[in-house]
């Protein structure tokens, strides 16, 4: 099924048909099949909506650049659409979203379950450092010759910029560079339901200090801690169905 909003569209699909209802969001990228096991565990006692992003999966890519809050829009007119109470399940890019839809939008959340997610940034040494070489080589583009300019470029994205930017689409990119410069700190401030937090310890794209972070900020909430990555759900999906449908009930 598709939603169009916006002068966007995204695929979305939905199963079951119990209360209470169950949205996912899902992480950056085609991840949607990651929470299958999941979806099969919980459409016997709920509905449960889960989507594909535009640019994404089954859905279209957009025709313009996006910002984090252009897809949480979406989201917001999908939920209202549908007219739905959901309790949201987010993973990484999802957090985003769901800070949002809850800090900006008002958004009434029961329960909600943050995986690893995203949108805390942090100071970083290391990154900072980065990102200044990168524009200071990016400079010399101006002095080289057309021929050469290309390459050049090209080989400059290829040691600095991570495989999820590299296989984008050119507009897509730009949508990527508008999210994860945004700092939603401020959301996840206002976040008052009830909130399990899930981490992986070794997760190496949302370092496990931010798990701490929102388990400090968000009053409600009770944090676990898995021992391996950024999918941690995935990687430990029996285990991940128990707690969840434990917190659920």
């Amino acid at each position: 099924m598709f939603f169009k909003a916006n002068g966007l569209s995204f695929y979305y699909e939905k199963y079951g048909d119990k209360k209470p209802v169950v949205l996912i969001l899902p992480g950056w990228g085609n991840t949607r099949n990651t929470f299958t096991n999941l979806i099969t565990f919980l459409k016997n006692t709920h509905t449960v909506y889960i989507i594909d992003y535009p640019g994404f999966g089954n859905s279209p890519l957009p025709n313009k650049e996006l910002s984090i809050y252009d897809y949480a829009e979406l989201i917001h007119k999908f939920i209202l659409k549908e007219k739905i109470k959901p309790i949201i399940i987010a993973h990484s890019f999802g957090g985003r979203i769901a800070a949002i839809l809850i800090g900006k939008y008002h958004l009434h959340i029961n329960k909600l379950i943050l995986i690893d997610v995203a949108g805390i940034k942090h100071f970083n040494i290391k990154v900072f450092l980065k990102q200044k070489i990168y524009k200071f080589l990016k400079l010399l583009l101006n002095i080289l010759p057309l021929k050469n300019k290309y390459l050049y470029h090209k080989k400059l994205l290829k040691l600095f910029s991570s495989e999820d930017y590299h296989n984008l689409s050119s507009i897509m990119k730009k949508s990527f560079i508008n999210i994860v410069n945004e700092d939603l700190k401020k959301y996840y401030k206002l976040i008052t339901c009830e909130t399990l937090i899930i981490w992986g310890k070794k997760d190496l794209d949302t370092p496990l200090k931010d798990a701490y972070y929102l388990r400090k900020i968000i009053k409600d909430s009770g944090l676990i801690i898995y021992n391996n990555g950024h999918f941690s759900y995935f990687e430990n999906s029996i285990l991940t169905n128990i707690i969840i449908n434990s917190f659920l009930n």
